[in-house]
């Protein structure tokens, strides 16, 4: 409570709980309470597995945007990685609780080598249960996804682009609940870019984490990397972390013309800002390093040639030499 009162001043509008799982929380129809007192929205990420009734409820008087985490589109998929048997029912159960409750839900699919081949169905049964949507994540090299890609279980940046493009092509346009495969900008073709919604990406430059211990940190990164916690909720007044950090200042000052590699060559770097700035730093200790996806696909030779500014430029050159010769004007 301490920090929602100290950020309202400095601009703050929306609040997201997750874990963890948030809905483990003793308190949490109280803190649900108090971020609804202020008039804030809320967002809720969740495994689905504790949903109530009494809790969709509220979550809807609040006009809440709620996630849910299935892993698979077959009990045994879902249930071994979660490590939790009867986990995939109770959060089918907790999907419809929210469908009844007046909630369209989301549906979080992170798609890996187990479970990849139930993309198709985990769609159709996030539409059976109510869902307004579906997340295709890709697996990202941190904490526990770093041991993914380690066993061999994360898959490969050609396999996540054939299956968004899939996705693109075949899927949407035959489904009635919204997909979203989240792949970084560069790679959502022009329609989705145009679309509403379809520019999602990190808000890095207005977020700010506050871990389960009560620390600031930058997102939730803070529980892998030390140095990306700013302070503690009470210790440290919220403005003075806020406004003279020196990470959060150096971030402001330098996305997104620091960002280096692929991620600065990209026609989009001004929005993508980086794609996810906690993600690159987990991994290199650099703030403005290129997104691990972008440089990946760079190497095997998939980043779109037509996202790149250096690319376009020699293009522009190209054209303008040849309208010199001809004596016309390049538009």
């Amino acid at each position: 409570m301490r920090a929602l009162d100290e950020a309202v001043p400095l601009g703050l509008t929306h609040v997201k709980l997750t874990g963890g799982e948030p809905l483990l929380h003793p308190d949490l129809p109280r803190l649900l309470d108090e971020i609804g007192a202020r008039d804030l929205s809320v967002s809720v990420e969740t495994n689905g597995t504790l949903m109530t009734e009494a809790i969709a409820r509220r979550l809807k008087d609040l006009q809440a945007h709620v996630s849910v985490s299935l892993d698979g589109a077959e009990a045994a998929t879902h249930d071994e990685l979660r490590g939790v048997p009867g986990a995939f029912a109770r959060a089918c159960d907790g999907l419809s609780l929210l469908a009844e409750a007046g909630i369209g839900p989301q549906v979080i699919f992170t798609v890996m080598r187990r479970n990849a081949a139930e993309l198709t169905s985990l769609v159709r049964l996030a539409e059976d249960l109510g869902a307004a949507s579906v997340k295709l994540n890709v697996v990202q090299p941190t904490a526990r996804g770093e041991r993914l890609y380690q066993s061999h279980d994360g898959l490969t940046v050609a396999d996540y682009l054939d299956l968004a493009a899939m996705v693109e092509r075949e899927l949407a346009p035959a489904c009635d609940v919204t997909l979203c495969f989240d792949v970084p900008l560069a790679f959502r073709p022009l329609h989705r870019l145009a679309s509403r919604g379809g520019m999602g990406h990190c808000a890095i430059l207005g977020v700010l984490g506050v871990l389960a211990g009560g620390q600031y940190a930058l997102c939730g990164i803070g529980e892998q990397v030390p140095e990306m916690v700013f302070g503690d909720v009470g210790g440290d007044p919220l403005r003075d972390v806020w406004e003279g950090h020196p990470v959060l200042r150096e971030l402001r000052d330098g996305l997104p013309q620091r960002l280096g590699g692929i991620c600065g060559d990209c026609v989009l770097h001004a929005v993508c800002l980086g794609s996810c700035v906690a993600q690159s730093y987990y991994r290199v200790h650099d703030l403005f390093a290129p997104f691990w996806f972008c440089e990946a696909a760079l190497d095997d030779g998939l980043f779109p040639e037509t996202r790149r500014r250096s690319c376009l430029a020699d293009v522009r050159g190209v054209a303008e030499t040849t309208a010199a010769n001809e004596g016309s004007v390049v538009p």
